[in-house]
């Protein structure tokens, strides 16, 4: 009998780790947009938000959280890039000779023939948006000694190239969505002939709202934002 680890890192079992640990990544990315919502409020809003964020169970929480997002983010990428290139490989010793669309329920679309690239740009996104907004000094406000993470975000957004890049990633965030919201349940079987074209509408209108929600941010602070705006009381 084969073991678990081989079992769980069998083909079939890969499928279901990029399924299982996407629509995991998934739900962190509207928790993310919902808690960005908060700089349309202002800087005691947002301050206030990532001041919870930092301290709930004495900080803890945050550390927990990010601990568990870079588990999520590597067995996803791992998953996905043997599913992807190794897998497929072994198993199509001589490629296609054309690169078309396979027609009926396996059409391609740009989301699901750029999964592996637009997923390297989203990954390098992440890193140099953690650097930017996370790994750098912080002013301290009110008598709380608040981070003005409102003021960091709102200068970072200030510079075009970085709004203007933004923008298109989170375009591309919502390309990536489209085609992995739907496969993901179809990789832990959750879905047959019945419910596939349900759920690959779903994906559809959630990516578009998430596309619209993030790109909706850089935009409003580049134009609207403005990075000395004054926190509420106690920097909250």
């Amino acid at each position: 009998m084969d073991s678990f680890g081989s079992t769980l890192w069998s083909s079939v079992g890969k499928k279901v780790i990029t399924g299982i640990t996407g629509l995991a990544l998934f739900a962190f990315v509207g928790v993310h947009l919902v808690g960005n919502f908060t700089l349309f409020l202002g800087p005691g809003a947002f301050n206030g938000y990532a001041h919870f964020l930092e301290s709930a169970l004495h900080g803890w929480l945050i550390y927990a959280f990010e601990a568990g997002i870079i588990v999520l983010f590597f067995f996803h990428i791992i998953s996905t890039f043997t599913v992807a290139w190794t897998d497929k490989r072994k198993a199509r010793a001589i490629g296609y000779k054309y690169g078309k669309n396979a027609g009926g329920k396996s059409r391609k679309t740009f989301s699901s023939i750029s999964m592996i690239y637009t997923g390297i740009l989203l990954v390098i996104f992440v890193i140099y948006h953690v650097k930017i907004f996370k790994l750098v000094d912080h002013e301290l406000i009110g008598p709380d000694n608040v981070k003005n993470l409102y003021k960091v975000v709102v200068t970072g957004f200030k510079n075009p190239l970085l709004a203007g890049g933004t923008t298109v990633l989170m375009i591309l965030l919502g390309f990536h969505l489209r085609h992995g919201i739907w496969s993901a349940f179809q990789s832990i079987g959750w879905a047959n002939d019945r419910y596939l074209p349900i759920l690959t509408k779903i994906a559809l209108i959630v990516s578009i709202l998430l596309a619209i929600g993030f790109v909706a941010l850089p935009i409003y602070l580049y134009f609207v934002g403005d990075p000395n705006a004054v926190a509420g009381p106690g920097g909250h």
